[in-house]
């Protein structure tokens, strides 16, 4: 069973998310979180069920989707590192994972 390590930053992003749709709906806001971790606690059984996303098909990271955000990861061993978390109408930024790449070594 693999270890999930959330980066600090990947939570910041989360709340951050969180905190734009509980604006208008807050029971949403919770909704998403709560789906959020339940996905990633699925990747502990099944550290290998992401995809490797278009933008990073020559790396080693991961995503995940839970609407409308994109769960970016990478498995080192047995430890999988949550990196960032993404609206998905934004545009993937390489240099982003790679810094938060840097932070969880």
């Amino acid at each position: 069973m693999a270890q999930i390590i959330w980066a600090e930053p990947a939570l910041i992003d989360l709340d951050e998310i969180a905190e734009y749709i509980a604006l208008d709906k807050p029971s949403a806001a919770k909704k998403l979180v709560k789906d959020v971790f339940a996905s990633v606690k699925r990747l502990k059984q099944f550290p290998k069920s992401g995809k490797t996303p278009p933008e990073l098909h020559n790396t080693d990271y991961l995503e995940i989707i839970v609407g409308p955000c994109y769960i970016f990861y990478r498995i080192d061993k047995n430890q999988v590192y949550i990196l960032y978390v993404m609206r998905s109408e934004r545009k993937l930024r390489l240099y982003i994972l790679e810094d938060r790449a840097v932070m969880d070594r």
